[in-house]
C-alpha cells in the first residue's frame, strides 16, 4: 500500500450561489483556515448578488485565495440559465484541478456533485462534498416542489462523497425528508475566529433591540416589526429597534413601520460589520421561520450580547442552556419576549450561556480541523 505523505497541500474549490449570509460567513472562514493550513482554495459563486459590502469581504480575504475568486451569473431557481451558466462553472472548475470540490446550499451541492463527477469520469481523483446549509431541506416533503428538490437530492447522493452537515437538526431534517444518507455523513459545527469572541457593548443611545440579517420573509423581519408594536401595548410604552440588512423584501418591511405607526422608532441601514451593528441595538432578535445553524446567533454570544431567538433549526443546540431565551415562530410568542425583555433587560442577560462554554464549543480552527479530516478520508478510500 502506498501512504499518503504526513503532509500534502489540497486544492480546495468552495462552490455556492449567492455570496451573503451565513453561507458566505462559513465559506470565508473555513477558506482562511484552510489557506491558513497550508492548501490552496478558490471560490466559485454568483455575481449577481452581493454589493459593495460583500466585494469588501472579498478582499479582505483575495489574498488568502491561491486559486482565485470567480464569479458568475447564477439564478436562484432552477431555469434555463442554469445551462450557460453550468457550461462556464464546468470550465472554471476544470481549469482550477480541485483536490476537493465542496458546495454549499443547494444550487453549490449540484454544481459540485455533477461536475466533479464529470471530472472523474476524466480520471481526476477530484472528491465531492455537500453542506445544505439548511437550502433544499427548507421545503416540505408534502410540497409538489420539495417532491422534486428532495429527488433531485437521493439521485445525487451515488455522487457524493460525504455529507458535513452544520448541526444535528440538519441532519435529522435530511433523513425524515429523504431516508438515511446513503453515503458517508458527519455533524460539524460552524466555528468562529478568535476575533469573534471579543465583548462589544452597545453604544449610548442603542436602540432596544436590534435584527442583523437578510431581509426576507424566512428570516423573520416582518414577524419582528410586527411583534413590537404588540409589545408595546403589553409594556405600556414605546420601544425602539435597528434592522440592519438588505434584500428585495426591505421595501415591503419600511412600509410595514410606517403602516404601524412605527417609523420614528424602527430604524433600516444597509449591511455592515456585524460587530459594527453589535454598538445599535441592546438585545439581539433572531425571528426566523427556519433556519440550519445560523451564524448571527453563534457572533451574538461570542459578543456577549444579550439574544432573543426563535426555536427553530439548530438554534437550540446553541442555547442549550436556559430554554427560556427561546420562542417559537410566532408574532404573540415573540411579542411577549420582546416586553418582557423590555421590562427588565439587566435579569433577561443573566440567561445567557456561559461566554467561555460558547468559546469552546464553536472555534473556526476546530471546524477546519475536522472538516480537513473528512476530506482526508474520502482522498484515502479505494
Amino acid at each position: 500500500m502506498v501512504h499518503e505523505p504526513a503532509f500534502r497541500p489540497l486544492r480546495i474549490v468552495h462552490c455556492f450561489r449567492s455570496p451573503v449570509g451565513g453561507i458566505f460567513r462559513h465559506v470565508r472562514d473555513l477558506a482562511t483556515a484552510q489557506s491558513a493550513a497550508g492548501h490552496q482554495i478558490g471560490i466559485v459563486c454568483d455575481s449577481s448578488t452581493g454589493g459593495d459590502y460583500e466585494d469588501r469581504l472579498f478582499d479582505g480575504i483575495r489574498d488568502r485565495l491561491a486559486l482565485g475568486v470567480h464569479r458568475i451569473a447564477m439564478q436562484r431557481h432552477i431555469g434555463p440559465g442554469d445551462i450557460l451558466a453550468g457550461i462556464r462553472t464546468y470550465g472554471i472548475i476544470k481549469k482550477l484541478r480541485p483536490d476537493i470540490l465542496h458546495g454549499h446550499g443547494a444550487k453549490g451541492g449540484v454544481y459540485a456533485r455533477i461536475f466533479g463527477s464529470v471530472l472523474r469520469v476524466s480520471r481526476s481523483r477530484v472528491a465531492r462534498f455537500y453542506s445544505p446549509h439548511g437550502g433544499s431541506l427548507h421545503f416540505g416533503k408534502d410540497e409538489l416542489e420539495g417532491k422534486l428538490v428532495f429527488a433531485a437530492e437521493r439521485m445525487m447522493e451515488p455522487l457524493t462523497d460525504a455529507v458535513i452537515f452544520v448541526s444535528q437538526y440538519e441532519r435529522d431534517s435530511y433523513i425524515q425528508k429523504l431516508g438515511p444518507p446513503k453515503c458517508p455523513s458527519v455533524v460539524i459545527y460552524n466555528g468562529l475566529t478568535e476575533a469573534d469572541f471579543e465583548k462589544v457593548g452597545a453604544s449610548a443611545d442603542a436602540a432596544d433591540f436590534l435584527y442583523v440579517g437578510m431581509m426576507r420573509d424566512l428570516k423573520g423581519p416582518d414577524m419582528l416589526i410586527g411583534a413590537l408594536a404588540e409589545a408595546e401595548r403589553l409594556a405600556g410604552r414605546k420601544l425602539s429597534a435597528v434592522l440592519v440588512g438588505d434584500g428585495s423584501d426591505k421595501p415591503r418591511y419600511v412600509r410595514l413601520t410606517e403602516e404601524l405607526g412605527l417609523a420614528d422608532r424602527v430604524r433600516f441601514h444597509d449591511p455592515m460589520p456585524v460587530r459594527e451593528a453589535f454598538r445599535l441595538g441592546r438585545t439581539v432578535v433572531v425571528p426566523s421561520r427556519a433556519e440550519a445553524m445560523p451564524y448571527i446567533v453563534l457572533e451574538t454570544l461570542a459578543a456577549d450580547k444579550p439574544i432573543i431567538a426563535t426555536r427553530v433549526g439548530g438554534i437550540p443546540e446553541i442555547l442549550a442552556g436556559d430554554p427560556s431565551t427561546l420562542v417559537a415562530p410566532t408574532m404573540q410568542a415573540l411579542a411577549q419576549k420582546l416586553a418582557e425583555v423590555a421590562a427588565d433587560p439587566t435579569a433577561y442577560a443573566r440567561k445567557m450561556p456561559d461566554h467561555e462554554d460558547i468559546r469552546r464549543r464553536f472555534g473556526a480552527d476546530a471546524m477546519a480541523q475536522a472538516i480537513e479530516e473528512v476530506y482526508k478520508a474520502a482522498l484515502n478510500r479505494p
